[in-house]
């Protein structure tokens, strides 16, 4: 009541709200927190303002878990296109989004689309935090996993496209070898 439903302590509240909803498994109470967030965010910031467009991308992960897809690709792009321009490509939150992006596709399987947007969310990342950052190992297992699953996927009849049958490529091969056994010993 003190500073009123609008204002953006109010929907930062909310918001935050949102993610321990999520957290907890209670989508549509999620949702609910979210959608109320980016209204209020798009109404006192504007629809371009980084705050409002963390709001996009939790809402589109929020979708993704709730199976609901191509309203998650919808969020994930608006909020990839937003914050493209007001951060910069190479900026982490960007990439941040640029590898939920990866993940989506790789639900959906496009996996051509799914390899870009992880491969740029690579290189962005070890530029900017190093070969050793946790993100980067995100990302570089979220890699593996789609290689994986083409070098796996059944051929004959009906899957007899290239693209399933992939190979890891050498240099992405060396890192994948180097960077995950790092990661194992650094979770024990």
């Amino acid at each position: 009541k003190a500073l009123g439903r609008d204002h953006t302590s109010t929907l930062n509240t909310v918001y935050n709200l949102g993610i321990l909803y999520q957290k907890q498994g209670k989508l549509p109470e999620a949702e609910g927190m979210y959608k109320r967030a980016l209204e209020g965010k798009e109404k006192a910031l504007g629809r371009d303002h980084t705050s409002t467009l963390n709001t996009v991308n939790n809402l589109g992960s929020l979708y993704q878990k709730q199976g609901k897809l191509p309203e998650a690709e919808g969020m994930f792009k608006r909020a990839l296109e937003g914050k493209e321009k007001a951060l910069g490509r190479d900026h982490t939150s960007t990439l941040d989004t640029v590898n939920n992006l990866g993940i989506l596709y790789q639900k959906q399987g496009k996996l051509p689309e799914a390899e870009g947007m992880f491969k740029r969310a690579l290189e962005g990342y070890e530029k900017a935090l190093g070969l050793t950052h946790p993100k980067t190992h995100t990302v570089t297992r979220n890699l593996q996993l789609l290689y994986s699953s083409r070098v796996n996927a059944p051929t004959g009849p009906g899957r007899s496209d290239p693209v399933s049958r992939t190979k890891v490529p050498g240099r992405l091969s060396t890192k994948l070898r180097s960077i995950i056994p790092f990661r194992k010993r650094s979770q024990q």
